[in-house]
């Protein structure tokens, strides 16, 4: 079983609320938000400045695609969960097996996704592990 405790985590997501409602879901689970964005410019900037062991990101950011945040996390080879209210077709052809998890979700499915990103180290998209810059 996946170690979550103390697992950092990059949140990029543009509606306020479901921001912080993740947010909590994400602590509850025993994760910590490092850092967040709500538009794609910020999130870039925090994906290659900040230390994180996990991305989750929404697809659509206010009409804009999450997909460079993406691109810049897989480099970094860290896990990726995207999270979208589009289903999966609105994924990237790059990004079209990427975990995703459909909005609105509970906490309860957030656990099992995550469980299973981290457990599998998802090693098909990144190889496993994660680039641990302070």
């Amino acid at each position: 079983m996946a170690k979550m405790s103390g697992t950092r985590v990059l949140l990029v997501e543009d509606e306020a609320l479901v921001a912080l409602m993740i947010e909590d879901m994400l602590e509850e689970l025993g994760l910590k938000v490092v850092a967040s964005a709500a538009h794609v410019k910020k999130a870039c900037e925090l994906a290659t400045t900040t230390s994180f062991d996990l991305a989750l990101l929404d697809v659509n950011l206010a009409g804009e695609r999450v997909f460079p945040v993406a691109r810049i996390v897989r480099e970094r080879k860290i896990p990726i969960l995207f999270s979208t209210g589009y289903g999966a077709p609105s994924l990237e052809e790059e990004f079209r097996d990427a975990p995703a998890i459909g909005k609105p979700f509970s906490v309860d499915q957030l656990d099992q996704k995550l469980r299973a990103l981290l457990s599998a180290g998802d090693q098909t998209l990144y190889d496993g592990g994660g680039d641990r810059r302070s």
